[in-house]
């Protein structure tokens, strides 16, 4: 079945993702002078600029701003049209563009895509990672078909939850809670924190806020793999979930916290996005692959966030 949809809605999108007409025009593999021609001719059948050029790229104007939702859902509904013909004709074709954030990348994704990519190998699978709020962000404008991040969710988006896990506290060998047993508040008088900056939010800094960590004893590294590193070296201690702690390795302790905290990994979808059939075989292998893996744990029921 032959794409409907303008060439230049495609352009623009790719200028959009790629940053550069160059880039743009190696991805769509055409050349860069037919990029300039695609964007001239929408930005005059619009009657306004869409691009600011600039010597490290191009950035969209405000006008090309408000335009980009609208000009992404048309390709979105143009991809699930594609899909729907392809599975009335028995081809399961399709795409699906998910975002995950580092632990989901390392310990879930790689058997999740292997079997999906046997299930349904002419469904094409593309990956993004990025953090909570840059996912569910990319999610709603339609950027991405679906995406994992942690509850709370502000984005009005379909939200699927999937597991509760626990946060951790990551301590030298030589470090011993006064129980044995768990970290108390008592154990962490003067004890300096490391982790990414993109976790001081949400379930992270609600646990060191209980335990009334100041800010100013906090360091920030770039990975859970660093942060452990940093740990062993004797640089502080680390706070990381479970999830987090499966694939990565350090000579350090690891203790409950005396409360418990838990962050919500969830899946978010765009409504819209939800309807594409690539989407919906995603999103099912997806719970699947959870339920199996944690039975105990799973908390698998949809709604709206």
């Amino acid at each position: 079945m032959a794409t409907m949809l303008p060439f230049a809605y495609r352009v623009f999108q790719t200028i959009v993702q790629e940053q550069t007409f160059y880039r743009a025009a190696q991805t769509l593999n055409v050349t860069p002078s037919a990029i300039s021609h695609s964007v001239n001719q929408l930005e005059k059948e619009l009657g306004f600029p869409l691009f600011i050029r600039n010597r490290t790229g191009v950035e969209l104007t405000p006008d090309g701003k408000t335009i980009l939702p609208l000009i992404q859902a048309i390709i979105n509904a143009e991809d699930r049209l594609q899909q729907a013909a392809a599975n009335i004709n028995g081809m399961n074709a399709g795409s699906v563009r998910m975002g995950a954030f580092s632990s989901v990348c390392i310990n879930w994704l790689p058997p999740i895509i292997r079997q999906f990519k046997q299930d349904y190998p002419e469904i094409a699978i593309n990956v993004e990672q990025a953090d909570f709020s840059s996912i569910a962000s990319a999610v709603k404008t339609g950027r991405l078909d679906l995406g994992f991040s942690a509850l709370p969710v502000s984005e009005k988006l379909t939200v699927l939850p999937l597991v509760k896990d626990e946060i951790y506290c990551i301590t030298p060998t030589d470090f011993i809670p006064a129980n044995r047993t768990t970290v108390t508040a008592a154990d962490l008088v003067d004890q300096n924190f490391i982790l990414q900056r993109g976790d001081y939010d949400k379930d992270t800094k609600a646990a060191l806020d209980h335990y009334q960590i100041r800010p100013n004893a906090l360091r920030f590294s770039i990975d859970d793999q660093s942060i452990l590193a940093m740990v062993e070296a004797g640089m502080g201690m680390g706070i990381l979930p479970e999830l987090a702690l499966e694939r990565v390795s350090g000579n350090v302790n690891v203790y409950p916290f005396d409360t418990k905290f838990y962050r919500t990994i969830c899946l978010v979808v765009n409504s819209e996005q939800a309807k594409a059939p690539s989407t919906a075989k995603m999103i099912a292998a997806i719970t699947a692959y959870v339920t199996a893996k944690y039975p105990d744990k799973v908390l698998a029921h949809p709604h709206v966030g």
